[in-house]
């Protein structure tokens, strides 16, 4: 099973750093497996969201999960700080 072309183990790390760096972006602070989850699932977000306006992904690999990750993960956490207020 591979997620992006990127194995379960290799999307759960760099999961974790893609949500660690937007973490580090946004200067918000969460703990280790939030920043997983945020990776993880902002990847899977900003997938559908692309696919949505037909627009392709950033290609395949673990530099690409990585990037997509990053942008989603930065987009959970713009999203969470406007439902919060």
């Amino acid at each position: 099973m591979d997620v992006n072309g990127v194995g379960w183990i290799a999307a759960i790390i760099i999961g974790g750093l893609a949500g660690w760096l937007a973490e580090m972006f946004m200067k918000s602070n969460m703990g280790v497996l939030m920043n997983i989850v945020l990776g993880i699932v902002g990847a899977i977000v900003l997938n559908a969201i692309l696919q949505a306006l037909n627009i392709g992904a950033f290609g395949a690999g673990w530099i690409a999960y990585l990037i997509t990750g990053f942008i989603g993960a930065c987009l959970l956490i713009w999203v969470g700080r406007l439902v919060r207020r």
